[in-house]
């Protein structure tokens, strides 16, 4: 399969997403990268989103909450390149009802190649990388041949 590059810019796009038992976490997490994360153009979840822009005082795209079909907006922004990485701070010890959302959201940040961090030292790993602030050529497959292929009947 071929490949193509998508080019992502100095000003990432990032999407943050945190579970209810995690939302504590990803604020501390977001306040000790305020200054980082001010320098990029962010989306949440809606209740998310709220707290990010409340308690923290950043600025945020507000998408639905999780449960009404945030998750799945982020993960069409993906599909649209319109989200650089993934923060998701979610509990994997806390059965979820809309855990078939999450499952996809996570499905498709690995089809488009995106990074995502799960927890704080991952997401600490991502924005302390040298990479963070400058251009970066992310790799995926032509995913054309894929919708150009007969389909069965």
């Amino acid at each position: 399969m071929s490949r193509q590059i998508i080019l992502m810019r100095p000003l990432k796009k990032i999407a943050l997403v945190a579970h209810d038992n995690k939302k504590r976490d990803l604020l501390e997490w977001a306040r000790f990268n305020k200054d980082l994360l001010g320098r990029h153009k962010l989306y949440a979840t809606g209740t998310t989103g709220r707290l990010l822009e409340k308690d923290v005082g950043l600025k945020v795209t507000l998408l639905q909450t999780g449960p009404l079909g945030g998750d799945q907006q982020i993960g069409a922004k993906i599909t649209e390149q319109a989200i650089d990485f993934l923060i998701f701070f979610w509990d994997p010890l806390e059965p979820l009802p809309h855990d078939t959302d999450i499952k996809a959201l996570l499905r498709i940040a690995v089809v488009w190649n995106i990074p995502v961090a799960c927890n704080r030292a991952s997401a600490d790993f991502i924005v302390s990388s040298p990479l963070m602030g400058k251009e970066y050529s992310r790799s995926l497959p032509d995913y054309a041949t894929y919708r150009d292929r007969p389909k069965e009947k």
